[in-house]
């Protein structure tokens, strides 16, 4: 990914987060706290289905043509996705979702994950959307932290 693209992104949710608290719900309990709308479903399903082991109700939730970004993976396609990064799912044990930001087919989502074994990994999620599924997710993770299969 380009820096000036990624650049963006990150001042797009910040001003975002930042000017849109009406948009926004604050979330100290599990996932199933959010709200439930069309959109605000699929985020749920999503960190529902690593909660609970669930690819079928994962990829219930994503639309045609998925790909999700991270500072690892560019653009990956479902079937990569699948191979990366679902294995995380049997090291997750819960998300609490800190922040909910949506705006039509676009959502910001930060939150705490933890792993089976008790460590955090805080990340921020850019969702896109098309027909209330998941199009694409691009990933931000947090300072100081990881994702579950890192070994940290």
């Amino acid at each position: 990914m380009k820096m000036t693209t990624l650049f963006g992104k990150i001042l797009f949710l910040w001003v975002a987060m930042s000017s849109q608290a009406g948009f926004a719900q604050n979330s100290h309990g599990p996932a199933a706290a959010l709200q439930n709308g069309p959109n605000e479903k699929a985020i749920k399903a999503y960190y529902t289905a690593y909660e609970k082991k669930d690819w079928n109700l994962l990829e219930q939730n994503l639309a045609e043509g998925f790909t999700f970004t991270s500072p690892l993976d560019d653009h990956i396609n479902l079937t990569a996705y699948k191979e990366r990064c679902w294995p995380n799912a049997n090291k997750t044990k819960r998300f609490d979702v800190e922040k909910l930001v949506i705006n039509g087919d676009d959502a910001f989502v930060t939150y705490n994950g933890w792993t089976t074994d008790g460590k955090l990994f805080r990340n921020t999620e850019y969702f896109r959307f098309k027909d209330g599924k998941i199009m694409s997710n691009e990933c931000f993770f947090g300072s100081g932290v990881n994702f579950p299969n890192s070994g940290k």
